[in-house]
């Protein structure tokens, strides 16, 4: 699997597959292809470039907490790695829910608290305990605003799609979906092989001229 920096990640575009929940998202990195632009899909919420940006995000939340001194502010530190812990879960228990709905409905979960968290740092800010801290502070305002907007690329994507879910799909609609698919990698493959008919053709005219 390629890992992603925060910075490589410029564009979401979310699709939704009505054969399971499947994400295709848009990234410009150091790949091959048109523009460096390269389409990852994912089935499974470990995959996701938001879910791993989100444990990225607690993991240095609890290091923040564990070298500043929350004297008399035990109930704010508390507050911050639960709600620090609460985007990367409500991401993954609303991918594994099954239907379209639910998943919007943890995705807002998870960008409220994504909100929480940015509004407990700004408020940590003006600790002078938080003094030493500053830039350590910046970083994590900065990556939970990067997790946001990735959710709501993603919930944007969803409220206009019409798919409802796995958990509504039945054999006929899989199989319906599944000949759609494979009708469209036919004609994607069929153009490859006109393209390259044409460029052979193209060559052998040129190499008897």
């Amino acid at each position: 699997m390629i890992m992603w920096s925060e910075n490589s990640i410029s564009d979401h575009r979310f699709q939704i597959s009505n054969l399971r929940f499947q994400f295709e998202i848009v990234m410009r990195g150091p790949v091959d292809g048109p523009e460096g632009w390269l389409k990852m899909k994912y089935s499974r919420f470990e995959e996701l470039p938001v879910w791993q940006a989100a444990i990225e995000l607690a993991l240095k939340t609890y290091d923040f907490t564990d070298k500043l001194r929350f004297r008399g502010r035990a109930g704010l530190r508390n507050q911050l790695e639960r709600a620090v812990l609460s985007i990367s879960n409500n991401i993954a228990e609303g991918f594994e829910r099954g239907t379209t709905k639910e998943l919007l409905t943890f995705l807002y979960i998870s960008r409220g608290s994504a909100g929480e968290v940015r509004s407990m740092l700004c408020l940590m800010e003006h600790f002078s305990a938080s003094d030493h801290f500053k830039s350590e502070i910046s970083n994590l305002k900065s990556r939970v605003e990067s997790i946001s907007r990735q959710l709501r690329g993603w919930v944007d994507a969803l409220q206009n799609s019409d798919i409802k879910g796995q958990r509504y799909l039945n054999d006929s609609s899989r199989r319906a979906t599944q000949s759609k698919r494979e009708k469209s990698d036919y004609a994607d493959e069929f153009r490859r092989i006109q393209m390259e008919n044409i460029e052979r053709t193209r060559k052998k005219r040129a190499s008897v001229d």
